[in-house]
């Protein structure tokens, strides 16, 4: 199964990307009362709460990673990810799924 990336950013207006170490599970969650962006995934931590969303432009979104729209319909209400990549206010994951092992990401 090819793996999916997407990127968190907006990190900057939350705890900053210095909170991840690659390797750390990431909580996704659809935000459908977003007011600015209709296919948000809001992205979460255990004991942070809310560290940033689901890239969703193309200045935003890096390398090979889907964008927010793209993710949007490839998951259910809530899924996981796994950080590949941190950058200074942003990171790369790789999406977690039922048929992959998380030893295995």
């Amino acid at each position: 199964m090819k793996k999916i990336y997407f990127t968190i950013t907006g990190m900057n207006h939350y705890s900053g990307s210095q909170c991840l170490k690659k390797g750390m599970t990431v909580h996704l969650e659809k935000d459908p009362d977003n007011k600015y962006d209709r296919e948000a995934i809001r992205v979460t931590m255990e004991g942070l709460g809310k560290i940033g969303y689901v890239a969703n432009s193309t200045n935003t979104v890096k390398g090979e990673s889907y964008s927010a729209g793209r993710l949007y319909d490839k998951i259910g209400d809530t899924a996981k990810g796994k950080v590949k990549y941190i950058f200074d206010n942003s990171a790369v994951c790789v999406l977690k799924t039922k048929a992959q092992k998380e030893d295995v990401l």
